[in-house]
């Protein structure tokens, strides 16, 4: 066991020191899209018709996107000031004073034979110091999942954003990461608690793709980026040695961000297959901010070398 485990290590530690960054990205056609502040919108609020008008909606199959593409901006201004919604509930009682209410990222994608890449360049703004995160100013995530969790294709990240998680409604004094809901044996409008399915039950969750995957590029500026990634699934762990490198840059206020990993990397990874579709979201959390305090995207979708999907990652 431990000779396979060195071995493990042994590639995936070359994965991360080996040089990623070829893709001359001036050439790949890049895509615009917002992040906006969500404040505690939470996947159970989303799916609550007396909470959210859409409620009804999302209840007979429609996705976040389907409704919400072009409106990131006004939310995000309506969410961070926090304002009341039009039914009169608040969804941040803990405004930062301020901040922005989102930000506009070019998001472009492209492959190799061995390696898929994500390069996002965006502008925070004027932000200020949330003094949440002393350690990391910056960090810029991407989340993928593919047809094994039907949750995240139909609400990206708010798939894995429950109401019990830590610092929101019904938290209480928790400090719950982000989970997939079933893995509860029960849920509802305020999560879906600790109480685990069997053993047996998650192994076949697992089993079916049931998970998210998340790569991240921890930011300080003029230092090099750091990278992280691992799993959502009962709960978000963190990789022992991330697959993942990342590569960054700050310029005139405009940060240009890469991160890629190999298409084929191994358990807890999925593997990444052309013509394919799989779910993207992304968030930023920006000036030293943590947990919810960050932006995010709707969902979209990804495919390599195929057609019909928001971004197609096409072989360099």
């Amino acid at each position: 066991m431990k000779a396979t485990t060195t071995i493990a290590a042994a590639i995936l530690a070359s994965f991360v020191s080996a040089p990623a960054f070829a893709v001359d990205w001036a050439e790949v056609k890049g895509t615009e899209i917002v992040l906006f502040y969500p404040g505690q919108s939470s996947y159970e609020w989303a799916l609550t018709p007396t909470a959210h008008s859409g409620g009804y909606k999302v209840r007979e199959g429609k996705n976040c996107h389907q409704c919400h593409i072009s409106e990131e901006k006004g939310k995000g201004e309506r969410l961070v000031s926090g304002r009341p919604l039009i039914n009169g509930e608040t969804k941040e009682p803990s405004p930062i004073a301020g901040k922005p209410g989102s930000i506009a990222a070019n998001v472009k994608f492209a492959r190799d034979d061995k390696n898929l890449y994500v390069h996002l360049e965006f502008a925070e703004g004027t932000q200020p110091d949330a003094r949440m995160d002393p350690e990391w100013a910056t960090k810029v995530t991407m989340m993928l999942s593919g047809d094994g969790t039907p949750e995240a294709q139909r609400f990206g990240c708010w798939s894995a954003c429950h109401d019990d998680d830590a610092s929101m409604p019904s938290a209480g004094t928790a400090q719950r990461t982000k989970y997939l809901g079933d893995t509860r044996v029960t849920s509802g409008r305020q999560g879906g608690g600790d109480v685990l399915k069997s053993a047996d039950e998650l192994a076949a969750l697992r089993a079916g793709g049931y998970q998210l995957e998340y790569w991240q590029a921890r930011l300080n500026p003029g230092a090099k980026a750091v990278a992280a990634s691992g799993t959502v699934f009962d709960k978000r762990e963190t990789a022992r040695i991330s697959a993942v490198t990342a590569d960054a840059g700050l310029a005139n206020g405009t940060w240009s961000v890469t991160l890629s990993r190999p298409l084929i990397a191994g358990a807890p990874y999925r593997d990444l297959l052309a013509g394919k579709t799989y779910t993207v979201g992304f968030a930023i959390h920006a000036d030293h901010t943590a947990k919810r305090f960050h932006y995010v995207s709707f969902e979209r979708t990804l495919t390599l070398d195929g057609t019909g999907a928001d971004f197609v990652a096409a072989k360099q």
